[in-house]
């Protein structure tokens, strides 16, 4: 059996500490990866496809990550899913089958999803029928509090020292969950969120459905004329029992199977009534 090739990317950018530990651990256990991810931060893209691009060609310089040997890395300018799209064509070697995301700064939690990047690249691979696994450090909890300490917990988090937070925690449990991924249908996402705490403070690994809201909401902190002005804090909507915001405020680690926008073959209407007519010439 070939050990199936892996791409590993983010939205953090190709110098955040998450990607570097999600690659120190993939290499460590002998895995067959490549490393991709975007030049500068791309947070909040989703699934979008843009680039950077000089003379007609997407920029793209060859990177070592540190403490990562002989593991080829690719500072891309250009958002992870339209990466994604280009390891599809061979623009970094053989085509993957597996796409590793993150480890973002920062939970990927609820229907907040939707915008994320890092789940936005895996999301791109289900699309193609590959398995992704989109993996996210909760950096808000538990010292801060998930979802309970509003501005105060964003503004902490600005001025964190982040290459002293628990990475390894995630990047553990993503080598771990990867046979389980594997033996799921192609197409399949698991999006995985992880308390910033060493793993034997975690309480455990519990499957949950994605909440209404996410972690984090945006409001408009002034408006005038020709510009307006935004603000993040954490959401303040109560936490729902089995979503993955609950079990991350209770201490556990979350895992929830999610998959590219498809049909939506449940929704029933009446279409006789509409006459599309062609205008007469």
């Amino acid at each position: 059996m070939t050990t199936p090739r892996i791409l590993i990317t983010n939205d953090d950018g190709i110098d955040a500490p998450g990607l570097r530990h999600l690659a120190r651990a993939a290499a460590r256990q002998g895995l067959d990866i490549v490393v991709a991810a975007p030049l500068t931060e791309a947070s909040g893209t989703s699934a979008a496809m843009t680039a950077v691009e000089k003379n007609g060609k997407i920029v793209v310089s060859q990177r070592e990550l540190p403490g990562v040997r002989n593991v080829p890395a690719y500072a891309v300018a250009a958002s992870p899913a339209f990466i994604v799209l280009l390891a599809l064509r061979s623009a970094f070697g053989p085509p993957p089958q597996i796409v590793l995301s993150g480890i973002n700064r920062g939970a990927n939690a609820g229907a907040a999803v939707v915008h994320s990047g890092t789940v936005g690249a895996t999301l791109t691979a289900s699309h193609a029928g590959l398995h992704g696994l989109a993996i996210s450090l909760d950096v808000l909890s538990p010292a801060n509090g998930t979802a309970a300490s509003g501005g105060q917990a964003i503004a902490d988090l600005e001025h964190a020292d982040d290459e002293n937070r628990h990475w390894d925690s995630a990047a553990g449990l993503a080598m771990k969950l990867l046979p389980t991924l594997t033996h799921t249908p192609p197409g399949t996402v698991l999006n995985v969120n992880v308390p910033d705490l060493h793993v034997d403070g975690i309480r455990g690994l519990r499957r949950a459905t994605l909440a209404r809201f996410g972690q984090v909401q945006m409001s408009i902190a002034e408006a005038g004329e020709g510009f307006v002005r935004t603000a993040v804090q954490a959401a303040d909507e109560p936490l729902e029992p089995g979503t993955d915001l609950a079990a991350l405020a209770e201490g556990f680690a979350v895992v929830t199977p999610i998959r590219s926008p498809a049909e939506a073959t449940d929704v029933k209407f009446n279409l006789e009534s509409i006459v599309v007519q062609t205008p007469a010439i």
